[in-house]
């Protein structure tokens, strides 16, 4: 069974699957993921406090598309999950509304950047540390932490990763969302089975905005190998169409995508739709 999308007007319509999960983006890496009767977050970002931080600068961080939902407006959520410290991933403008509107909602993330969760509003009594390779389960989620390199691996001084991405199992069904990164060696390596769902970066990088402060990712064609390389059935490409200054442009990369030929089945993210994978073994009775 191929990757099914359907029209989603309301973030919070996002409906529990019968079987395996379904998703929807919230804008750049963020996600909401149900199934298995939990709803998780990855990396929302739905404010302007980037904006606002950079007002007047080359890279003024506007928005080219609106927030799908308010913070305060997205529930229930059981966990939320931030893959580093990058306020588009983790964002002091978003987590503590997100947390007041979910009061049993857990945070998970990097080891690396306990102080800078705390600084970002994520009380310390409801924060969860986690580093490449560690694993942690949920009441029906088991979360494997990935390692990740946003243009180069970094660790803090005791050794932990400062770039995450988290393998979800949940559903049955396997979603890796690989946090910001560029191709290495090892990526991935901390996943055991096979990848149903894979939530891969797109925007690619360049010498400009590397020199001026703003690290890369994957390029479209770096996904779609990556993909292949994990075994997933399904990719949905993120992290583009936020800000012009980084972003990949979606006509071009549909095209791309049409005139690949790899063996996962590639779409965009969009938001006003929800995308819904089953599990395999169910997928292959259908």
């Amino acid at each position: 069974m191929s990757l099914r999308t359907a029209k989603l007007a309301d973030v919070n319509a996002l409906a529990m699957p019968e079987s395996g999960v379904a998703i929807a983006w919230l804008g750049q890496a963020g996600f909401l993921i149900a199934g298995a009767g939990r709803r998780v977050v990855i990396d929302p970002y739905l404010s302007d406090s980037l904006a606002e931080k950079y007002h007047g600068t080359q890279f003024p961080h506007v928005r080219m598309m609106p927030p799908p939902v308010s913070p305060e407006f997205l529930a229930p959520v059981d966990l939320l999950f931030c893959t580093h410290g990058h306020t588009d991933h983790m964002d002091p403008g978003t987590i503590p509304g997100l947390l007041r509107a979910n009061p049993d909602c857990r945070v998970i993330a990097p080891r690396a950047e306990r102080e800078r969760a705390l600084e970002r509003g994520v009380p310390e009594d409801r924060l969860l540390l986690i580093d490449a390779g560690d694993t942690l389960d949920f009441d029906g989620i088991c979360a494997t932490a990935t390692a990740s390199a946003h243009e180069k691996l970094e660790r803090d001084t005791d050794g932990n990763c400062m770039f995450l991405g988290y393998a979800l199992d949940i559903g049955g069904v396997k979603v890796w969302h690989s946090g910001d990164t560029v191709p290495f060696p090892a990526l991935g390596s901390e996943i055991e089975d096979a990848v149903d769902l894979a939530l891969l970066p797109i925007n690619g990088r360049d010498q400009k905005r590397a020199s001026n402060g703003v690290p890369g990712n994957l390029t479209l064609g770096e996904a779609l190998a990556l993909s292949d390389r994990v075994g997933a059935r399904a990719l949905v490409c993120h992290h583009f169409g936020l800000f012009d200054f980084n972003t990949a442009d979606p006509t071009e990369a549909q095209a791309t995508i049409d005139q690949s030929n790899h063996a996962t089945q590639a779409v965009l993210a969009q938001t006003g739709v929800s995308f819904q994978l089953e599990m395999a073994d169910a997928a292959a009775e259908t």
